[in-house]
């Protein structure tokens, strides 16, 4: 069956953290959300917004692709305004009783104790799997294992979300051992192909950077999620502007400025959004006129 409709995808200012929001809509009806990471800042939760501004009491899908608390800054706060959170993906390892061991060492918030706790107890079958209920959005998640890798970053969970041969890559805070083991993997490999639209890991610094990535991976832009510049190894941006420029001369059009554009941060632009038709087509916009 042909798709219909289109995707609706935005990544949230959150600053030096993550959170992006995404459904199907078809004639004018939003179907299920899907929320990848919860950050959140002082003026700013993912929760509020899901029940005050969507006038949802249901978040359909959450991907935690990185068990920090940058990434679920606002985790504990979905249960405390009554959302209820149907199915949890995340990398399974390690479990909940080591991870715990791990965060216990850098100290436990509220959104760490909820994430310790899903993480034990979400681990049925979901009833309504992604890639049946999103309107065509498909997923497909990679991970290191554990004991191979024993840091929350190294085990962040890789997100491949697709629709209509659009694919946008979530990797997380992976840093370059942990995306050398992921290129060891040939359907990985594969995937990496495909991307047109990378999210870069560790909210573009240094550590987050694997130049081999590159070999698979020609994204048309990159997307930063980051707050001003506070450490000399954030500032990537050229690194990322040169590997799309090298594919990509003109990068992409953003149709809020009409813009080329290599790289993309919410630094500069604050939450940027995709809307993918069902022909793949896409269409870039920005909160701030960069």
């Amino acid at each position: 069956m042909a798709l219909q409709g289109e995707m609706l995808l935005r990544v949230w200012n959150v600053e030096h953290g993550a959170c992006a929001m995404l459904f199907h809509v078809q004639d004018g009806v939003a179907g299920k959300l899907a929320m990848i990471d919860s950050g959140s800042t002082k003026d700013w939760r993912p929760s509020t917004f899901i029940k005050y501004r969507l006038h949802r009491k249901q978040l359909d899908y959450l991907f935690i692709t990185n068990a920090d608390q940058d990434h679920m800054s606002d985790l504990d706060g979905l249960w405390q305004e009554g959302i209820d959170v149907k199915t949890l993906l995340r990398n399974p390892h390690p479990p909940a009783g080591e991870l715990r061991r791990i965060k216990a060492a850098g100290g436990m918030s509220n959104d760490i104790e909820r994430f310790l706790l899903i993480h034990s107890l979400y681990n049925s079958p979901a009833t309504e799997p992604f890639n049946n209920y999103m309107g065509g959005i498909t997923c497909k998640t990679f991970f290191n294992k554990f004991p191979n890798f024993t840091d929350t970053n190294n085990l962040s969970c890789a997100v491949f979300i697709e629709f209509a041969g659009f694919r946008i890559l979530f990797p997380g805070d992976l840093e370059e051992n942990g995306w050398l083991a992921l290129l060891r993997r040939q359907d990985f490999r594969q995937e990496l192909a495909g991307v047109h639209v990378l999210v870069a890991a560790h909210h573009g610094r240094e550590n987050g950077y694997c130049e081999a990535v590159f070999d698979y991976c020609r994204p048309r832009t990159v997307v930063i999620s980051d707050k001003s510049i506070v450490h000399d190894t954030q500032d990537m941006t050229q690194t990322y502007r040169q590997c799309v420029i090298d594919n990509w001369p003109n990068g992409v059009k953003v149709a809020t400025t009409m813009k080329d554009r290599h790289v993309l941060t919410t630094r500069r632009d604050g939450w940027i959004d995709f809307a993918v038709d069902a022909g793949g087509k896409f269409t870039i916009t920005t909160e701030k006129h960069g």
